[in-house]
């Protein structure tokens, strides 16, 4: 916090758009919340970015509405988006915010990069981030910042709630073929998307996006919890894929897994008492001995807007 006495009048904005929501924060400069919205995923898809840049405009019009504020706008606002670790992307969203004049000063930043500010500060730690897709960022004792995963629905995001629905849908439409197990994944699947066969699941699939996909990873858990085989063996190979995240940035940023590690889950899919969050905390006292798992909510919104009120000026 400031030392001194802080000019409540200029505003900041925390934006933390995942795949299937969008989350943003308005704040005054001593950090007092005066604002909280929720909208539609505005995660960057490539050529896209025009699109993720009017539902963040709308919501923050609409946090601003809430605050009655609407005569004004943020002094800073610091917008942090899934795909936006990718350069051109964050560039190209910069640009549309900028001319949309959302805020006085825009700061475009990774996902991961505004829940690493609300998990450890200038500290450091491994955050990893498992939503509709999955990134796990790192920040070394001596501040370097190290990224492992976060590619993509269509090369990466191993671990993530649209890799575990798409491997769903593989896993029910082998079961039917006879080349896998019988499982109670294929019942479930059609009654969640309100289907009546399984072949009506090829037309589904070839529209769906990566946030329909990830809806169906609660049903997988859900499965699972029956004591399913099929369903437990995804989660397990999600488990595994997730544990992997961290023990590579332990080894490049702590010399080793077994050194002292603080570590930061969030995400829907690692969202407290989930049963892939439970998993993989026991999975990792063996992959990563030294992770000491923090059970703090990490609020990537509230992060955002850290980082906006220290662009800003305010000591934080």
């Amino acid at each position: 916090m400031s030392a001194g006495p802080l000019d409540p009048t200029p505003l900041v904005g925390g934006v933390d758009g995942g795949g299937s929501h969008t989350r943003v924060l308005l704040a005054d400069a001593a950090g007092s919340v005066l604002a909280r919205v929720e909208g539609p995923g505005s995660a960057l898809r490539p050529g896209a970015e025009g699109a993720a840049a009017d539902i963040i405009k709308a919501l923050i019009h609409d946090a601003l509405a809430k605050a009655e504020r609407t005569e004004t706008r943020p002094a800073v606002c610091v917008v942090g988006v899934a795909g936006a670790g990718q350069e051109r992307a964050a560039q190209a969203l910069w640009s549309v915010l900028a001319k949309h004049r959302v805020a006085d000063d825009v700061s475009v930043q990774a996902d991961a990069v505004i829940a690493m500010d609300d998990a450890f500060g200038d500290s450091a730690g491994v955050l990893l981030v498992a939503g509709t897709g999955s990134v796990a960022y790192s920040k070394a004792p001596d501040g370097r910042l190290e990224r492992c995963g976060g590619w993509g629905p269509n090369v990466g995001d191993e671990g993530s709630a649209h890799w575990l629905g798409r491997r769903a849908l593989s896993v029910v439409t082998a079961a039917y073929d006879g080349r896998e197990p019988e499982t109670a994944l294929g019942g479930a699947v059609l009654t969640a998307l309100e289907l009546e066969t399984l072949d009506d699941l090829i037309p589904w699939a070839a529209h769906a996006t990566p946030a329909m996909l990830a809806q169906l990873a609660p049903v997988v858990a859900q499965v699972a919890g029956t004591g399913d085989l099929r369903a437990n063996a995804l989660i397990s190979f999600c488990v595994e894929e997730l544990a992997l995240h961290v023990r590579t940035l332990a080894r490049r940023c702590f010399t080793d897994e077994r050194a002292a590690i603080p570590v930061a889950l969030a995400g829907g899919l690692l969202s407290r008492g989930s049963l892939v969050r439970k998993r993989l905390e026991q999975r990792l006292k063996s992959a990563v001995p030294g992770a000491t798992v923090r059970s703090d909510d990490v609020d990537a919104a509230r992060g955002a807007v850290r980082r906006a009120r220290r662009l800003l000026g305010v000591e934080v």
